[in-house]
């Protein structure tokens, strides 16, 4: 009799195991096929890209910090002054920092914004006048799967920027972020 009860108990054990992994196992998979290569190959940067700009949270912890491009300031007598590119000088970009565009002004000046590099886990997009200097340039890489900030471009930091102002427009950024986080925590 006891050698039954163990048995059965036993049985029912790994039955009751055997249900549990196979429910599990199934609300892991895919119910599409979007799905099922966003699970191969990682996060879509469609989805990731509508967070990005949605949450000042989500946002910051995408960015590998310190970027990989320093910014770079000229002193008055021509000298570069870098500064390592932290959370604490990034502004907080939206979504229409990534609209795509091409708008040919009256003076036949011609915007562009637009994705320069669009590849499956390398994406750069770029935006400013043409023969121009960059009014923003965003690196994007796909890092175990998820999507990642690796280095980036701002005019809130352009070449032109007194190292003089620079606490200033610090700043700037900062409290322009306080508004961002305020809208999308």
């Amino acid at each position: 009799m006891k050698g039954k009860r163990a048995a059965l108990s036993f049985l029912f054990f790994a039955l009751w195991a055997g249900v549990s992994v196979f429910s599990y196992g199934k609300a892991c998979l895919p119910t599409n096929k979007a799905e099922a290569i966003e699970q191969s190959i990682g996060e879509d940067f469609k989805s990731f890209l509508g967070k990005f700009t949605t949450s000042a949270a989500f946002q910051y912890s995408r960015i590998k910090f310190p970027l990989e491009t320093p910014i770079t300031l000229t002193t008055d007598n021509g000298d570069e002054k870098t500064y390592p590119f932290t959370k604490e000088r990034w502004p907080l970009l939206n979504a229409e920092n990534f609209g795509v565009e091409r708008t040919v002004q009256e003076e036949g000046v011609v915007y562009t914004a637009h994705y320069v590099i669009d590849e499956a886990d390398h994406k750069e997009y770029e935006a400013g006048y043409e023969e121009s200097e960059l009014d923003l340039r965003v690196v994007f890489k796909r890092i175990g799967g998820k999507w990642y900030v690796t280095d980036c471009y701002n005019a809130w930091y352009s070449f032109d920027l007194p190292v003089e102002e620079f606490a200033d427009t610090v700043n700037q950024v900062q409290e322009e972020n306080k508004i961002f986080k305020e809208e999308h925590p």
